[in-house]
């Protein structure tokens, strides 16, 4: 018997798209695949079961999510060793000196792309005196640049360049802004209340079109999933994600076989469990004791188990903390984390390192804690501190950069 699924009509793209979404009648898909035997179970507390699988579909590898009346398939982003090499489209990337490292590493995962420069200096009053060099050379060429957002003062002179780019009559241009770094002030609660989440997106809207027409802004694990409809009609704004990244990283450890997945809040829970259902789960909430947020357990059982906290981004840490705390508790055996986004402010990373551990004994609280290299300041921070371990997104970003 053979599992067959139907591309639906709105997304007729090769299946080198980051994200593709599949239709097919829902029981007949749980019931084959109840089957075929290719499902892992996972309970989550009182919840529909939801289960997580991978399969292939032609030569690319997708991760299948599903419950039964739900059915989602993601692929982990784009998959380069998918990609014909008739399509594939050589590349001038330019870059942000902070994320110097970070290009490096996007320029060696794929021979498609070739790194680009540009002068950055200041004038005597402090203000930006950029050049682009080789100006001439960039036209009708596939352009991207790789920004850096995550201090405000240097915001202004990567939006010169990125703005004047795409008037070089370069053939296509894309963004690749790894962190969205407004993405926590995504609504408004009282009057008064400024999003400035859909003040950034305005400006990348505004992103002038190349000769290929309107640019790309690649962005991973966006804050709010509904800050993708903050964006402009003039800018097609890709949404990546380093999930797929610590999935492969999970099955490399010595105890892959017993790794629960744990949620910080609930509002984790809804973003990432349909990329963890094949892993029991864990979700805490928070409540409030006067001016107090305490970490409580909601559902799931964590005794006798490696448990990974997974979220989006870290600022102060004081949430992934309490935490673990609770978990080691309620009987975990190891607590690990795991944030796309490791910002870190005011060196924050510190209260994580063994020096702040609260168990006395001068190894840290949490066993791993795994960062993406999208924040380039906290990479260069965290370089040899235990417990961090950086995973690059350079892979993803060079398969990107072929859409």
């Amino acid at each position: 018997m053979s599992l067959k699924l139907r591309q639906s009509a709105s997304l007729q793209a090769p299946l080198t798209r980051s994200s593709l979404v599949y239709q097919r009648r829902k029981e007949d898909l749980w019931a084959v695949s109840q089957r075929l035997g290719l499902w892992q179970r996972s309970r989550i507390g009182g919840r529909k079961q939801c289960m997580t699988t991978d399969i292939k579909l032609g030569s690319t590898r997708l991760q299948v999510s599903a419950s039964k009346d739900d059915i989602r398939i993601a692929a982990p982003n784009v998959d380069l060793e998918s990609l014909p090499g008739y399509l594939k489209k050589e590349c001038l990337l330019f870059y942000y000196p902070d994320q110097a490292p970070l290009a490096r590493k996007v320029a060696e995962a794929s021979s498609s792309i070739q790194l680009s420069e540009v002068k950055w200096a200041t004038f005597a009053d402090g203000f930006p005196n950029l050049f682009v060099k080789d100006a001439t050379k960039i036209r009708n060429r596939h352009v991207a640049f790789l920004a850096s957002f995550q201090h405000p003062i240097s915001i202004f002179e990567q939006l010169s360049i990125i703005y004047q780019l795409p008037r070089m009559f370069v053939g296509s241009f894309t963004v690749v802004l790894p962190y969205f770094p407004t993405g926590t002030a995504e609504r408004v609660e009282a009057e008064g209340d400024v999003a400035t989440a859909f003040t950034l997106a305005r400006i990348l809207s505004n992103i002038p079109l190349s000769r290929g027409g309107p640019a790309s802004v690649v962005i991973f694990d966006i804050h709010a999933l509904q800050e993708r409809f903050y964006f402009g009609d003039t800018v097609l704004p890709l949404f990546e994600s380093g999930i797929p990244l610590v999935r492969k990283k999970l099955r490399s450890l010595p105890d892959a076989d017993n790794i629960t997945i744990a949620y910080p809040d609930e509002g984790s829970w809804k973003r990432f469990h349909y990329q963890f259902g094949d892993y029991p789960e864990v979700i805490c909430t928070k409540v409030r004791d006067g001016d107090k947020r305490i970490v409580r357990l909601k559902e799931g059982e964590p005794r006798g188990r490696h448990v990974v906290i997974v979220d989006d981004l870290v600022q102060s840490g004081g949430t992934l903390r309490e935490c673990q705390k609770l978990l080691s508790t309620q009987g975990a055996l190891a607590v690990s984390a795991y944030v796309t986004h490791g910002v870190f402010p005011n060196e924050s990373w510190k209260r994580f390192t063994a020096s702040s551990s609260a168990n006395g004994s001068g190894a840290t609280d949490f066993k791993h804690f795994w960062i993406t290299d999208s924040c380039p300041k906290t990479v260069l921070a965290v370089a040899n501190q235990a417990p961090f371990e950086v995973i690059s997104l350079a892979e993803p970003i060079a398969a990107a950069l072929q859409i």
